[in-house]
């Protein structure tokens, strides 16, 4: 049954022919199963997750249920849960149960569907591997030797490993796309304010997003469904209309699109393996009947250099509430400044600490103009050049990153780790929805193709996958998990 699509799952629910508890228990013993292996789930109580079936059961029953009421869903672990801990991967919250559920959880709850745990993360979403965590490294379930990719490798690997049909991720410079595409799964990073951050444990506040993974863009539809709107208790939250991803989908014929590839793809250094997915890709969507053609990206270069100063800002800033005095870990000291010392040294991990330590000196006095304006003035720059560019086409596509899946502990320097979000890092900065999906195979290791497109185009980004997804078979293909 856990191989079933979404949308069967849906259709038997609604039919009765299967309840929520079935279902979910098909699920709790794929966890029981596999999880002390692939270590994707952090939090997880089997009496919670039946409990909550039970009563989607009598919502159903009383012919009361939404779309996805009895589905099961995993949610990240930077994401405010009151029935789950909430550790954003870090030691610094082992432990810590929040008082309210984040905005994005508690619309899934009010759409009747099960909160079935809580996915590990790399520690306060800074990493590409999810091997910043504090409870352990997460596996890929199509190659126990390679990484599931980051943040949201264990949503990711939740989602593959069969865990659950739908998880939330978070991505600030491709936390949500890195893992869709090492783990051969649909992700979308929406359009910035579109889902509240009310909730999300922030790291960078001006790029984090919530957004869903799945196994196919239409999957992907429904969830967006239900956490995508405005929210009062964020202020960033947009006011755009609401319109519904999956009615979108099922309404919108397909249309000829105009896709660029940015020349600057020349100058990035590609597995070979990941070029000839993208050509195929490429290909597929001439066959389709969609024009595609080259496009300068000036700004690209500037990407990485411009992000790691921002993000490590933002956190330092953000972080800066994790001193002991409040909640989460608190070391033992004689006075206040050994305790704030203390704290954040046996608390934060060593990625974590590199980030603080970089974004305190790009704030510091005489450098803010140097480093943080400069950089602010390059998202100005990437502002102006995706705006000019979609006056004359759909979308923009490349790989989702220049490699496949890599093995752990692969860079031990971590600017060339940081290097690999290149591609994924631009639709952050301005702001951008961005999608990443299934584009093929390196013998077992799966590879991710990436669509960028303007502001709020987040529906029409989805119905272009899912008319690809409904010419290929790779989004269908599981893991062979032993």
């Amino acid at each position: 049954m856990s191989f079933y699509t979404l949308p069967e799952q849906i259709k038997l629910l609604k039919k009765k022919d299967i309840s929520s508890r079935e279902l979910t228990q098909i699920y709790i013993d794929q966890i029981n199963k596999y999880n002390q292996s692939i270590n994707a789930l952090i939090s997880f109580d089997a009496d919670k997750v039946l409990a909550q079936a039970d009563q989607a059961d009598k919502i159903i029953a009383n012919n009361e249920s939404t779309s996805l009421t009895g589905i099961p869903i995993v949610h990240k672990d930077n994401l405010c849960t009151k029935d789950f801990m909430t550790t954003a991967g870090s030691r610094i919250l082992k432990d810590f149960v929040p008082p309210y559920n984040a905005h994005v959880v508690q619309q899934t709850i009010n759409a009747g569907m099960i909160s079935i745990g809580k996915a590990s993360c790399d520690e306060f979403a800074m990493g590409s591997t999810n091997e910043t965590s504090y409870f352990g490294r997460v596996l890929n379930p199509y190659c126990f030797k390679h990484v599931p990719g980051g943040s949201s490798g264990g949503s990711g690997a939740a989602v593959a490993a069969n865990f659950a049909p739908l998880a939330t991720g978070s991505d600030t410079g491709g936390s949500v796309r890195q893992p869709a595409s090492f783990c051969n799964l649909t992700g979308l990073k929406p359009t910035y304010g579109l889902v509240s951050r009310f909730g999300l444990i922030a790291f960078a506040s001006s790029l984090d997003q919530v957004g869903p993974m799945a196994r196919s863009a239409f999957d992907c539809a429904h969830l967006m469904d239900v956490i995508s709107g405005y929210d009062p208790k964020d202020s960033t939250s947009s006011k755009h209309k609401k319109i519904s991803f999956v009615k979108t989908i099922n309404q919108m014929s397909p249309k000829k699109l105009t896709i660029g590839i940015p020349r600057q793809l020349d100058d990035i250094k590609f597995d070979s393996s990941v070029m000839k997915s993208f050509e195929n890709t490429i290909n597929t969507f001439k066959q389709l009947g969609h024009e595609i053609k080259s496009i300068n990206l000036n700004t690209l270069k500037y990407a990485v250099p411009a992000y790691y100063v921002i993000a490590p800002a933002e956190a330092a800033s953000n972080l800066s509430r994790y001193n002991g005095s409040l909640y989460g870990h608190r070391a033992e000291s004689n006075t206040l400044d050994e305790m704030y010392k203390k704290t954040r040294s046996q608390g934060f991990g060593n990625e974590v600490k590199r980030r603080i330590l970089v974004g305190n000196f790009v704030l510091s006095k005489g450098f803010q103009g140097q480093y943080y304006e400069k950089a602010l003035n390059v998202k100005t720059l990437f502002a102006h050049e995706f705006s000019n560019l979609f006056e004359d086409i759909d979308f923009i596509i490349t790989p989702t990153t220049s490699s496949k899946p890599l093995t752990f502990n692969h860079f031990s320097d971590p600017v060339k780790l940081y290097e690999t979000d290149a591609l994924t890092i631009p639709a952050n900065l301005v702001g951008l929805p961005a999608v990443s999906f299934q584009g093929g195979f390196d013998g077992d290791l799966p590879i991710g193709i990436q669509l960028i497109g303007r502001k709020y185009s987040d529906p029409e980004l989805l119905s272009a996958v899912h008319h690809f997804q409904q010419h290929t078979d790779f989004h269908l293909q599981q893991p062979k998990m032993k």
